[in-house]
């Protein structure tokens, strides 16, 4: 029996195969022959790709500029900042400013305070009366984004936090956000001014967003820190509750520009 070279099968056959196939591995069959690139680049395939792995519906309308790369980022799509609502204490925190009685982990609602408007976050942060300061430096390309779908691409980075004050105590609240590359140079920031909350305040949390979007390209880190401190000097942990904090890499692209090619 004679064998049958595989792009002797029909293009619909080897279009269903390439939809069961490991999607890093298509990037790198592009280069194997003129049909495998043309059947790769169909935007058939990774919309089947794309329903198959749930990141859209058989009644999804909108529009997507490039479904190859939005299947990419829908895959890598995740908070980015590990132990973000306090389960795991401080772990994976770096603590920059451990002033007064430092960093500390309370169950919500907390002594004067409200209840978080998911109730799936249990735990909070809680600063004290000298300053505290906590970050993480999240290594894009060590959470598999690579460097053409960051550079040619540019997709937007979604930032959140929630902070809130005891209602008994006023407080000073800080957040920044860098966009950083390999060098660790800044390529662009988020430093809103610090929130000061009065005493006998509602205690409500509320929620600060940010998204970086057509930023400079050579981002490969991204730097969050936040926290702050009481504003009566009370000994014991007075200061801005912080919680749910996250950064997301969404499958909105602020640029589409050429192919995408894989990482090496």
């Amino acid at each position: 029996m004679a064998l049958v070279s595989i792009n002797e099968l029909p293009e619909n056959i080897l279009l269903e195969v390439f939809t069961h196939a490991p999607a890093r591995q298509l990037l790198r069959c592009r280069l194997v022959c003129s049909l495998w690139r043309d059947l790769i680049d169909l935007v058939t395939l990774w919309k089947r790709k794309c329903l198959r792995e749930g990141f859209i519906t058989e009644d999804w309308d909108q529009p997507v500029a490039d479904w190859k790369v939005f299947y990419f980022l829908c895959s890598l799509r995740r908070n980015l900042l590990r132990n973000p609502c306090a389960e795991e204490d401080l772990t994976s925190w770096q603590i920059d400013s451990n002033g007064g009685n430092e960093w500390k982990v309370e169950s919500l609602p907390g002594d004067h305070g409200t209840d978080f408007p998911d109730s799936k976050v249990k735990k909070y942060f809680v600063t004290s009366f000298g300053m505290c300061l906590k970050s993480q430096l999240v290594d894009l390309k060590a959470e598999g984004y690579w460097e053409d779908l960051l550079d040619t691409f540019r997709p937007e980075i979604e930032v959140k936090d929630w902070f809130a004050a005891r209602a008994d105590c006023g407080c000073t609240y800080h957040i920044r956000v860098q966009l950083v590359s390999e060098n660790y140079i800044v390529l662009a920031s988020f430093e809103p001014p610090p929130v000061t909350i009065d005493q006998w305040n509602s205690a409500e949390w509320t929620e600060v967003s940010h998204t970086f979007s057509d930023y400079p390209s050579g981002v490969r880190h991204i730097l969050f820190q936040h926290g702050g401190k009481d504003t009566q000097f009370w000994a014991g942990w007075y200061g801005p509750r912080v919680t749910n904090s996250s950064i997301i890499i969404t499958p909105k692209m602020t640029r589409d520009r050429g192919p995408l090619h894989g990482s090496a």
